[in-house]
Formats: structure tokens, sequence, C-alpha cells
């Protein structure tokens, strides 16, 4: 199905937080206030690597309006943070090792005076030499930045299988490339922030985005030393995260300055302080020698990957995980010598992003790919089919995956769209100046959802009726601009053809929902589809039997419906959900319904694990997304500019639930991958940000967004399937950079490997650009 904004043959449905968002009316977290309310900032380290001398907080205590000042003292339980591995202070004591490091905080009655309760902090420190590369860091007699060490490495992958030797002795050619990647920005509109309430009972209130309120929850019952049910955690609606708003950020300042002034408090990163203090996309050197037969087919795959973690953990380790599985890509490989590192530096903090590893691995990987169908002189596409694996092979680590056509299908639509077409036939009839060059590349990838095998990944559901006769879902997810609300209301309107005014959707509020894991890893329509197909049975058989129990209409003749049961016949399926039921139809309504016994007789729930692979294989996916892109650029080789003109995405994932969300999703990925690939990179130098603001970190605008773009939907999945749509948050984010690149090369004859593109490895001298004109002329 093609998928675009005049029609689609499936129901577009109203985002009903859309309004809100549009207008400026709809209220994030870090928008709230109360009474008696005050603020929070937090003193950041001004080295990035240094030992603290002293820390003298007295002036700061003294100061009018000031009602706290915390440092590492002042912590009652555990003062260190980390969603995986532990490893970052709360506050710094005796070290700090980057920018964003926090060493004390304090509330103020304003953020002015805040402010200057900051400036009123005298720290002395001992400044010593950064680390601000992972070469850098693993040197011999480097010092290490972590006890645990060994050395300054935090986590270490392979691949091996088959000979690497003799596979590359038998092959006919080899191409070996370095790809270099950049530290990305999330560049959410609203900053890292919250509002931290304790009340009168003890407990402790924090609203602030993340994407998993229940791991929040527990790293903070750790750091204030006190029961999980003593906090809650309330984080919906966010202002943006793609991953960057996983990990504790103000978190736990905003916490334990709430409970040493017993005032509400409030805290908000400015843009400076996120650029600072907040996660990033992983730098990676990717090292790739890839050798083929004479035959075109790929005999042996020799990977060294270099992720710069910056100074502590976070999910570093998963991510490289991530890399190393798809930095195969979707293709059969005898003999594989992969080795990855991920390695502590000075430098900021990089962590979960959208794409998570993959939009590296896929870029280094599809280069390879373009390079040896150059090689071989034959087409590029051409060249991915013949070493494409088959539906039942294993995954990139000898797991068993689902079987699914997906590979197959996106390869073979893109394959006969009309943009790869000007691939192969470029259009003569296009008069361009000589120094404006046009080409046109393709990319393919599969993308592992979920966490992958042997880490935890819990899902579930509640699907109940509550007091106010609506039928109520909940789930431990949040909504982060990605349009889940939306997608739960179509499911649920689908399930019971009721109307939205039937639905209550309560999420990210860990008092009223249950454990059902993240809002990560392209994972959440996914759990959410196979909770209800668990709970919509018992559900509606309690609904049915008491409606006929009431009505005394047999319950095999009774359907669920708008405002309430409906006799069979009378419902039709066609009527839109958003349309008024007649009541005099409803044979029983459900606010009726809700009166007739206890409240705990009309709860469900559910609790299940995200499917996994069955073979022992660490961070192994199981279901996979699929997706083939095409782009078309235009190359000013006068000033280096690269445009992108056109795109088409193919992605195969299951039934479309939300087209609306579904080409949402790929074009808000598809742009942060625009960026990635042509203009976003947080400068570092001596493991200082030289980029501190969005004034000089080029994320696309609305100029450089092309306005064609195609999406192609297969929802083709195996007869039986039982896990439903896929996630689609991150593929539309994974194969563009590659694209892109191959579309560079047919465009100036210019391979790229370092992201964003070099401009200046695409300028021609004005001489060559008008003799090149009067050739083709």
């Amino acid at each position: 199905m093609l998928l675009n904004r005049d029609s689609s043959g499936k129901r577009w449905h109203l985002r009903p937080d859309g309004i809100g968002k549009v207008t400026g009316q709809l209220q994030y977290l870090t928008d709230m206030t109360l009474p008696n309310m005050i603020h929070g900032r937090v003193l950041r380290s001004s080295y990035p690597y240094a030992r603290i001398l002293s820390i003298d907080t007295t002036k700061a205590e003294a100061m009018e309006g000031v009602f706290a000042v915390l440092t590492a003292k002042d912590v009652p339980g555990l003062n260190l943070f980390g969603i995986a591995t532990p490893d970052q202070p709360v506050f710094c004591e005796h070290v700090v090792r980057y920018v964003g490091d926090a060493i004390a905080a304090v509330a103020a009655d304003s953020p002015e005076r805040a402010a200057l309760a900051l400036d009123a902090i005298h720290v002395e420190y001992e400044e010593w030499t950064p680390l601000d590369s992972p070469e850098a860091a693993l040197a011999p007699g480097a010092p290490e930045l972590h006890e645990h060490g060994p050395g300054n490495v935090l986590h270490r992958t392979e691949i091996k299988r088959g000979n690497i030797d003799e596979g590359f002795a038998a092959c006919e050619h080899i191409v070996s490339e370095t790809y270099d990647t950049p530290r990305q920005m999330h560049a959410y509109m609203e900053t890292e922030g919250g509002l931290f309430v304790p009340d009168e009972n003890g407990r402790l209130h924090v609203y602030a985005a993340t994407q998993h309120g229940y791991k929040d929850r527990m790293q903070l019952a750790r750091i204030i030393g006190c029961s999980e049910e003593d906090i809650r955690v309330v984080s919906s609606p966010i202002g943006g995260s793609f991953g960057g708003k996983d990990e504790l950020n103000v978190q736990p300042y905003g916490a334990l300055l709430a409970l040493r002034s017993g005032r509400p408090v409030k805290m908000h990163n400015s843009r400076k302080e996120s650029v600072r203090a907040g996660l990033k996309r992983h730098p990676m050197k990717i090292e790739m020698q890839t050798g083929i037969s004479r035959e075109g087919m790929i005999q042996a795959h020799r990977v060294r990957i270099t992720a710069d973690t910056g100074a502590y953990a976070t999910l570093g380790a998963p991510v490289l995980n991530f890399c190393t599985e798809h930095c195969l890509g979707p293709y059969s490989i005898p003999n594989v010598d992969v080795e990855g590192v991920s390695v502590y530096t000075n430098n900021g903090v990089s962590g979960e992003f959208r794409g998570f590893g993959g939009n590296q691995a896929i870029f280094a990987m599809e280069g390879q790919m373009d390079r040896l169908a150059e090689i071989m002189d034959i087409d590029p596409w051409e060249f991915r089919r013949r070493n494409m694996r088959e539906k039942t092979d294993p995954g990139p680590l000898n797991q068993r995956i689902l079987v699914t056509d997906g590979l197959s299908q996106v390869w073979e639509a893109l394959d006969r769209s009309e943009l790869w077409q000007k691939h192969q036939h470029p259009p003569a009839d296009i008069a361009l100046p000589p120094w404006i060059k046009r080409g046109v590349g393709a990319a393919i990838a599969m993308h592992g959802a979920g966490l992958g095998y042997g880490i935890p990944d819990p899902a579930g559901g509640r699907l109940s009726l509550n007091a106010e006769g609506k039928i109520e879902v909940a789930f431990s997810y949040e909504e982060f601009g990605q349009g889940l609300i939306a997608t739960l209301e179509m499911m649920l309107c689908d399930l019971f053809y009721c109307s939205t005014s039937d639905l209550s959707i309560i999420i990210g509020d860990t008092d009223r929902v249950p454990h059902s894991g993240s809002s990560t890893a392209s994972r959440s329509t996914t759990m959410a589809w196979m909770a209800l197909q668990r709970l919509q049975a018992p559900f509606r058989s309690k609904i049915l039997s008491v409606a006929s129990a009431l009505s005394g209409i047999p319950a095999d003749e009774l359907i669920t419906g708008i405002e309430g049961v409906w006799r069979k016949g009378q419902l039709s399926p066609e009527i839109k959900a958003d349309e008024p039921a007649m009541n005099s139809s409803v044979v029983v309504s459900y606010v009726d319904l809700a009166k007739h016994g206890e409240a705990e007789d009309w709860i469900f729930d559910t609790q299940f694990e995200y499917p996994t692979t069955p073979d022992n294989v660490v961070g192994g996916h199981y279901l996979y997304t699929y997706a083939a892109v095409a782009a078309e650029v235009e190359v000013n080789t006068l000033t280096g500019e690269a445009k992108l003109l056109d795109t088409r995405h193919v992605v195969a994932a299951g039934p479309v639930i939300n087209p609306m969300g579904f080409i949402g999703q790929i074009e808000g990925g598809s742009v942060m991958a625009l960026g990635f690939t042509l203009t976003e990179d947080a400068v570092m130098q001596d493991s200082r940000y030289m980029t501190t603001n969005l004034d000089t970190y080029l994320i696309p605008t609305i100029r450089d967004i092309h306005t064609n773009l195609d999406v192609e939907a297969i929802e083709d999945l195996p007869e039986g399937d039982p896990f439903g749509p896929r996630g689609i948050g991150e593929i539309g984010s994974v194969a563009l950079a590659p694209a892109i690149t191959a579309a560079i090369h047919q465009a100036t004859g210019v391979w790229v490997n370092r992201l964003p593109v070099p401009r200046d490895q695409l300028i021609k001298p004005i001489g060559v650009l008008l003799q090149e004109g009067v050739s083709s002329s």
C-alpha cells in the first residue's frame, strides 16, 4: 500500500493531542507550576577532567531566598545512577570526568537567585589532561577513568564464524574502508526538566520526561534511600525524546532538592546546559574489509568498531551490541570476523538514540556494498539481491529469527519504483549548469526490535471498564510525539466497534499503570497489540455476560459498540468510530454496566515478555523490520552543498494501524537521518563542546526538507503470525544516510566515508567544471 496524504484506503484518525500541540495549548511537564514552587539549578564541572580539591558552599547557603544547597554528602542513598551500569555520580566528590558532571545543586525562590547561588559556590580543582578520543583512552599508560576497568574499556563484542583468512584468500576483489560518524544531538523541543513535589505523607511526585517511568522510579529510590512505592513518576506528555530521556538527567537533583526543602522544585535545563550535560549519539569509527568472489558473492567480512561512550556508560554496551549485530547487514556471509569496543573518554556522554547503533553500522555496510558493486561493474541493487539472506536463514548472530518475506518484498518494491529507475536510466532532458550534479542512490536494512536476548524486556497491559463507564486501557508507555495515544484509540475502536468518546487511555503514571515496559526499541505498538489480543476475549465476555443478564438477551446475540452493548445486526461495523450512537439502539450502556459488580471484577491484566530468539545469543533479536530507501540528491560542486530532492521509503512492518502516524514516524526519522548525514555534529575539542547551542548546530530546517517523500507500506505477515504490527519508530532513520552518499557518488564520483558529508570533498575547481560543461555539451 502506498501511503500518502491524499488517499490510502484506510481510516485516518485525528490525533487527540494534535490540536493542543500545534496551537501551543498543550502543557508539557516543564510548563507546570505550583504555589510555593522554587527553582533548582545544578553546578557543573569547569573542566572535563580534574581532581576536586575543595567545595565551599557557605556563601550560597547564607543567601536570602536560597532554600537548599546540596553536594555529595547530602545524598542519603546511592550516589550513582545509570540505567544499565550505575557508574555516573549524582554529585562528584573527588574527580570530575566531563564538563557535564554535577558538583552541587541549589534551590531558590527564583531562577535568577538560583543562578547567583551557583556563582557563590567555590570549587578548587587540579586540572588534568583529558582523554579526548578513544585512541588516547586506549593508549598504554593512559589513566583509568573508572576503577572497575580493565583500562578504559566499557564493553567488547565479537562475531566469529568460518575461517576469515581462507575467506579472503579466495576473494577476487576486496574493499577496505574506514567510516566515521558524528556525535549527534537529539535536539528535542522540550529540554530536560520537570516538577518535583513532596506531599504531606512523605511521598515524592516526579513530573519529568522519561521513556521509562518504572526505571526512573527504581533509580531514584536507590538514590534517595526509600522504597519505590514512596515515589510516583508521571512522564507524559513529552516534548520529544528519541532515546535522550531514557536515562536520568535532572531527576536526582530535583528529587533531592524537593525533599530537603519540603517545597515543589522546578528544574528545566537551558539549551546550553542540555548540550553540555545531555546524551548524544555515539560517534563511531568503523573499519571494514569485505571480499567477494569472481561471481560477486561476499566471502569474507572483517569489521572493527570503536565507539566513544564518553565519561559514563548509560546504555553504551547495548548500543555496541546492536551495532555489532547490524554491521553484517541483511546479507549471507560465510566468513566473519567482527570486533567492537566501547571506550570511556572525557568527552560528553553518548547513549540511547533513535536507531541505537544501527545507523552507524548500516551506513558503513551499505557503503561497502556500493563500492563492491562498482568494482564488479554491476547494478548495486542487483548486487544486493545476489547476497541477501534467504528468509529461512538465521539472523546476523546465527540466531533463530521470525521468518518473513519482508526483505525480498522491500527489495522488489524499490526495484520497480520510478525513483530507482532514475538511477538506472538518468533523464537526459534536464538542463543543469555544469556545477550542478544529480544522482540517485539506494540502501536496504533489517532492523531488530525489542531489547534483545538476555535483557529483561517485560510487556503487558490492563483493560478495564472504569467507574465512569469508559473502556480503559493502561500501559507504562510514554507519548513523546510518536502518536501512541492515537494508535491505541484506533486499536480499541477496531476491537470493540466503539467511539473514542467511550475510551480512557492511561499511560506514563507509575501509580496508575502496570509495568508493561518502556517506549523504546520500536516495541510499543507490538506490545500494545499483543496485550489487547490477550485481553479482548475475557473482557468482552464479561461485558456481554453482564449485559445479557440485565437485558435477557442471549450473550451470543450481543456485540460491543458505540456507547454500550448492541444487538447484533443493529450495529454496522462500517459505522464511524467518531459518530455518536442512537441511544435507543443501545441495549445496555457502558455507564450502566459499570454499576454492576465490584470495580475489581471489571479489571483484566496480562503480563508477558517481548518476543526473543530461543537461542542463547546475548543481544540477538527475533523480530525484524525491513526497509529499502532510494534518494535523489543534487550537489552544487561550487559550494559543496548536497540537497535531498526526493526519497522513497518501502517498509515491511506488518499491518498499518495508524496511517498518519506511520507516515509521521518515517518522515520524522528521515529528517533526523538527513541531519546525521549532511549537517549535524556536536564537535568537541579537548573534550569541550565547540557547539554549545542550536545557533551553531545545524539541524535541517523546513527549507532543507524535500517535499516529495513517498512511503510504501508492505503489510504482509506470515499466516498465523502472533506478533501483529511492528514498531517503525527507528526504521525510517537507519538507511537514508547510505542512500544519500550513494547518490552523491553517482552525481560526483566521490565516495563519502565520513558524516556529516564534508563539503570540501564535493567542491571542484571552476575550470574543471567549465571543461566538464563543454565536454558534456
